[in-house]
């Protein structure tokens, strides 16, 4: 049986939960877990404090339920083992993890894997700015892993990432893939102005119906239907995350850029929408 957490607090003051991880209270009994400390705003306070617990600490799974748009930090740093929010989730969802699954089922906040290392997050509704991207004033965002949101997103979604999978069923905001170094960023709705700026290398899939108008310093290169798109498309649906069967059969134009930057960078359209 999971670890199952049900929130039960009203407060309007920011909750973080960082550290509670399966790798964590697998080591703790029940009790124990009770006791963890937690932030609510500058005070700590015992887990119990907001939470209903029960289960197993030992499953490496945690289950959290409740209005959790303002619980902060969930899975962050973890390792291993399997998160699950039954609802919407604040900001910080798997920041910095390594490894494991976390899956939300509503909507989730800003930086949603930020500087993610390895793992899958799956977040079923909306997502807010900075996806999979670096914390100001670092060198790196995302550097491995897998996240997937299934609605739209914020600005700045894969700022200076540097390897790994971002994938957005829905819209994304200004300046996909701002500075990034290298990986895949695939967009599956509407984009919003300058996508892929001061891009240095990686892959950029821009698949909404209305291509956005590119920077001027990318260039048209092939037509084409690239094979790494076919094993791409392939991995998301055994991941659960819908394609349209149109972009799978689909020709795409490559752009070359940013060329302010190395000019190395890929970006794609469907020709279709060209």
């Amino acid at each position: 049986m999971p670890l199952r957490l049900v929130y039960k607090a009203q407060t309007s003051v920011p909750v973080e939960v960082e550290g509670l991880v399966p790798s964590f209270v697998r080591e703790q009994s029940l009790a124990e877990t009770e006791r963890f400390e937690i932030f609510h705003g500058n005070e700590k306070l015992p887990l119990a404090e907001f939470f209903s617990v029960s289960g197993s600490p030992g499953d490496e799974r945690i289950d959290f339920e409740g209005n959790l748009a303002g619980v902060h930090w969930i899975g962050a740093g973890m390792s291993e083992g399997v998160v699950h929010v039954a609802g919407d989730a604040g900001r910080h969802v798997g920041s910095e993890m390594t490894g494991g699954e976390i899956h939300v089922s509503g909507n989730a906040g800003d930086w949603v894997g930020g500087e993610m290392h390895g793992g899958l997050i799956h977040v079923r509704g909306r997502a807010g700015h900075l996806v999979g991207s670096a914390y100001r004033g670092s060198a790196r965002g995302m550097t491995g892993g897998t996240i997937l949101i299934g609605g739209e997103v914020g600005n700045e979604i894969g700022h200076t990432m540097r390897r790994g999978l971002l994938a957005v069923g829905g819209g994304c905001g200004d300046f996909v893939g701002l500075n990034m170094i290298a990986g895949t960023i695939f967009v599956f709705g509407p984009c919003g102005i300058r996508p892929g700026a001061g891009m240095r290398r990686g892959t950029i899939g821009l698949f909404g119906s209305t291509p956005p108008k590119l920077l001027p310093t990318f260039r048209p290169g092939s037509r084409d239907k690239p094979l790494v798109l076919q094993l791409l498309f392939r991995q998301l649906r055994k991941l659960d995350f819908p394609l349209d069967d149109a972009l799978v059969n689909a020709e795409y134009r490559m752009y070359h850029g940013d060329m302010v930057a190395t000019g190395r960078g890929e970006l794609l359209l469907p020709e279709r929408a060209t």
